[in-house]
């Protein structure tokens, strides 16, 4: 999954912030950073598996996109080995 993928996923579920422009360059920026909480990760992590079939345990407590992404393509190369 790309960055810009995911980015349409997290504003599909919890829509853009206030703060920071998620077109910009937000691999490092925390979560809360952003304005994302545990609530809105948990969603975006329901999504993630319903839509895309990746089943990402411990995505509430991930710090920032860049962990995120991590965690999810592992997820995907897991599942295709």
């Amino acid at each position: 999954m790309t960055l810009a993928e995911f980015v349409d996923v997290i504003r599909a579920c919890a829509g853009d912030p206030d703060e920071y422009d998620l077109n910009g360059d937000i691999l490092d920026v925390p979560f809360e950073e952003l304005g994302y909480d545990s609530l809105a990760l948990i969603e975006v992590s329901a999504r993630l598996k319903q839509d895309h079939g990746v089943d990402v345990d411990g995505f509430a407590e991930l710090a920032s996109p860049r962990a995120a992404l991590e965690l999810i393509n592992g997820a995907r190369e897991r599942e295709v080995a």
